[in-house]
């Protein structure tokens, strides 16, 4: 019997190795371009970042509800006693709405408890909870305890993006109208973080270097350590990623700058690692975006 399964959305961003490890069960979202419907974990990021910088565009949307209800039934066939479903923020997408209705369905038919946790947040914020909810379904933690490891993370999350202008975001309806030309206007460069499950301007740097250590900044201050000024943390050790769409350049810069600043003010640091955010987050993103996400490594 596998007990409790964990289920979550691509936008997670969690290596397929990952995933496999932990059984957790990834169902994408889709990215249409020129016309063509794409499931997220097939379309090449490098492609996409191309078509972009050349002008073009694409839209997203979530997955189907009968996509989330097959994956659901899929884990309910396979034995699951429950089903915790981790998605992103219902503010950036219908994914929430739609496995709600699913779970819904799935539950009165089948029998088995699925239940549906908006992490009102994105990328490794979603994807460090899903990894909590995972290490403790495989412990053989009830689903009461899988849906508190996902809820508490979540919430003790923090996701960090810079983006070099807003015009991606602005077109997709995802950030305020007011903001979309900040990015381009002598040099200054947004900073975005989560909060009540948006993505809000969080501060403004100018430059590219400024814009990468305020980010450093920000990201130390969030993990705890004693060292760093004004430290918001509870000192625990963090799990954090380092997230870019098609910049692998600067995203490793960030990673080494992070991890320095990380050592130096004696943050706990459980785990980092670095991904490129999927298609979809991409999309919406623009080419060039890097960004942090820190979590709670658990217990």
């Amino acid at each position: 019997m596998p007990g409790v399964v964990v289920l979550t959305d691509s936008t997670a961003s969690l290596s397929p190795q990952t995933a496999q490890r932990l059984g957790i069960r990834v169902v994408p979202l889709r990215v249409l371009i020129n016309g063509a419907d794409h499931p997220d974990d097939d379309l090449s990021r490098e492609g996409l970042a191309a078509h972009l910088r050349a002008g073009g565009t694409a839209t997203t949307s979530g997955p189907s509800r009968q996509a989330l209800t097959d994956a659901m039934e899929a884990a309910v066939d396979d034995g699951a006693s429950a089903v915790v479903c981790v998605h992103l923020s219902a503010e950036l997408s219908g994914t929430v709405a739609h496995a709600r209705r699913a779970a819904e369905e799935v539950t009165g038919r089948r029998g088995t408890p699925v239940h549906v946790v908006d992490t009102r947040t994105v990328g490794g914020g979603t994807g460090f909870a899903a990894l909590a909810a995972a290490e403790r379904a495989a412990r053989g933690v009830s689903a009461d305890g899988v849906l508190a490891a996902a809820r508490e993370t979540a919430a003790r999350s923090s996701v960090l993006f810079a983006v070099p202008d807003l015009h991606h975001l602005a077109r997709g309806g995802r950030i305020g109208p007011a903001r979309v030309f900040l990015g381009s206007a002598l040099g200054v460069r947004p900073i975005l973080a989560l909060r009540g499950g948006r993505l809000a301007v969080a501060e403004t740097a100018r430059g590219a270097a400024r814009t990468q250590r305020r980010i450093v900044e920000l990201a130390v201050r969030a993990a705890g350590g004693p060292g760093a000024a004004a430290p918001r943390g509870d000192g625990g050790p963090v799990r954090v990623a380092v997230h870019h769409f098609a910049d692998t350049t600067t995203a490793d810069a960030l990673a080494a700058a992070l991890e320095q600043r990380l050592t130096e003010t004696g943050a706990r640091v459980a785990s980092i690692v670095r991904s490129e955010v999927t298609a979809v987050v991409g999309a919406h993103t623009g080419p060039g975006v890097v960004g942090v996400a820190l979590a709670p490594a658990g217990d």
